[in-house]
């Protein structure tokens, strides 16, 4: 499969455990079977939009959270950069991430007072 494949099941399987739902319970939630879903998951399955908008309301996210950093493209701003190395990490890793960037610039405003 291509690449956008493996990068949208690696995504869906992200936002899967960060639901704490296990594929069965997506499944159930997106009518679809759980042998489908790990097809997907595994990038083994080319998903229709339709079969992707069903396993997007199970997950109770919008379509464009599914492909929200995934880009096929090679982008090297910095910002970019920034994202694809808080994709995959929790919330609470996101939060004291955004935290430390606010005291930086806190700090550095504090400088020139």
């Amino acid at each position: 499969m291509t690449d956008l494949v493996l990068k949208l099941g690696e995504r869906l399987r992200y936002i899967r455990k960060e639901q704490n739902l296990s594929q069965e319970q997506l499944g159930e939630l997106a009518g679809l079977h759980t042998n489908y879903i790990g097809q997907v998951e595994r990038g083994e399955k080319n998903v229709t939009i339709e079969s992707l908008e069903k396993i997007a309301a199970g997950l109770n996210v919008s379509m464009e959270q599914l492909f929200r950093y995934i880009d096929p493209m090679e982008r090297e701003d910095e910002l970019s950069q920034i994202n694809e190395l808080l994709a995959t990490r929790s919330m609470q890793d996101k939060a004291m991430v955004l935290k430390m960037i606010k005291d930086v610039f806190d700090w550095e405003a504090s400088k020139y007072k």
